[in-house]
Formats: C-alpha cells, sequence, structure tokens
C-alpha cells in the first residue's frame, strides 16, 4: 500500500532526456525514444530532449542547465555508462549528485544480471543520485537496458521519488 495520495501518483512530472553519443541522430536513437515514450504513457511530460557527443562539457552544459530550471523534476540519461575509453557520463554526472541512490544501480545490475546479460551485468555502470531536489538516472545506451530500467525502477517508482524530494518545499 502506498503512502502517496492519489494526486501525488497523477501529477504530471516534467522530464528531460539526454541521449549521449558519438553515433546518434534523431533518426537512430532508439533508447531516446524509449524512454520518451514510455514516460509519456505513463502521463508525465517531456520538457526538453538532446543528444550530444561523448564531451563532458557539452554534457555538463546541458544537464546544468536543466538542473537549474524549477520546473524540471527528472533527468535521464542514456548511453556513455559502460567501460569504453570514450564512456564517461558517469564521471561527468555523479560530481552533480548531493545524494546517492545506491540501490538504483544495484537492482539494475541485478535485474540484467537475472533477466538477460548474465555476469555481464558487472560492465554496467548505471547510476541515479539526487540533485538539486531532482532525481538523475544514467542508463546505458541499449534499448534493452533502457527498457528493463524504465519498466522495472524508474517508471514504477519516479513517482514516489520526485515526492520525497520536494515534500519539504510544500511545507
Amino acid at each position: 500500500m502506498s503512502h502517496l495520495q492519489d494526486s501525488d501518483k497523477k501529477k504530471q512530472l516534467n522530464c528531460c532526456v539526454l541521449t549521449v553519443s558519438d553515433t546518434r541522430n534523431v533518426a537512430n536513437d532508439r533508447s531516446g525514444l524509449t524512454i520518451r515514450t514510455k514516460l509519456e504513457t505513463a502521463g508525465h511530460a517531456i520538457f526538453e530532449t538532446w543528444i550530444c557527443q561523448d564531451d563532458k562539457e557539452e554534457i555538463q552544459s546541458i544537464v546544468e542547465e536543466w538542473l537549474r530550471n524549477p520546473d524540471v523534476h527528472a533527468i535521464i540519461t542514456t548511453g556513455g555508462t559502460g567501460i569504453g575509453f570514450r564512456d564517461i557520463t558517469i564521471e561527468t554526472v555523479t560530481p552533480y549528485f548531493t545524494k546517492t541512490l545506491d540501490g538504483f544501480g544495484e537492482l539494475f545490475r541485478f535485474l540484467s544480471y537475472t533477466e538477460d546479460v548474465g555476469s555481464k551485468a558487472l560492465l554496467s555502470r548505471a547510476t541515479a543520485g539526487v540533485v538539486n531536489n531532482k532525481a538523475l538516472f544514467a542508463l546505458p545506451g541499449s534499448v534493452k537496458a533502457v527498457e528493463l530500467a524504465m519498466d522495472k525502477l524508474i517508471v514504477p517508482e519516479l513517482h514516489h521519488i520526485v515526492h520525497e524530494l520536494t515534500k519539504h518545499l510544500a511545507d
């Protein structure tokens, strides 16, 4: 039984989606599209969406703009979370975290291990944290990983997370 009021469960949240990739564009960004579709299906609004290169300054510029905006509730990135040389999303976004949601990465890797990829799940550095009363999720770039994270973790808990982050603002 949830402790959230029905009005909290139905509140439309404003979400931003950032695809980090040297190879994705509007025509082939299936992971970003999957995130947006799942959020919209859950009744949320896409506040803004971007595709950028695996470039620290570019990622920082976009994320910082969204973090400053009081109308944004959550930011979800996809891509750049692996162990490759160009995978820098984690190093770029985690310094912003005021709190880390350790359970997100742990559960994501567990679900990946048991439902799909087996021991290759240990290569994922997917993470989530809190910045300026906003939730920030950093997901891998694969569509299957995005579907797993969105269906099993983010969409079911997003209202609760945002409620916990913002309930003190209503006081």
